[in-house]
């Protein structure tokens, strides 16, 4: 399933905002994001259209299974990723911005391999 990276970033940050308030809205993806309202109307408008999320008559917007399943396979690379620079000695807020870098590009077979070896590492 090929999706772009920004599409990604920001079904992640839905993601994220579900687990941290329990829903999800535009002006949140927005401050998460650092963009404005109108990219993330621009945005969630193509993800509704693709199948990713859903939004509701009051604002709320939800993954579908589709959405979610995309957002948690980015999610869990961010989270591992970042585990493992800052295990290697890479400052916090550095590991988390390689993470996202690197989130993205690497293949299924790579990051396996990676997921394996960080289990003897963490």
């Amino acid at each position: 399933m090929k999706i772009q990276k920004s599409a990604e970033d920001y079904l992640e940050a839905m993601l994220m905002l579900k687990e941290k308030h329990g829903y999800i809205r535009s002006i949140d993806i927005a401050g998460q994001l650092g963009v404005t309202k109108p990219s993330v109307s621009y945005a969630t408008k193509r993800l509704r259209e693709n199948g990713y999320i859903s939004m509701g008559a009051d604002g709320m917007i939800t993954l579908t299974d589709t959405g979610m399943e995309i957002a948690s396979r980015i999610y869990e690379r961010h989270k591992l990723l970042t585990e493992i620079l800052v295990k290697l000695g890479v400052d916090e807020a550095v590991a988390r911005e390689d993470a996202c870098k690197l989130e993205h590009d690497l293949s299924v077979e790579s990051f396996d391999a990676i997921r394996e070896s960080a289990k003897k590492l963490l």
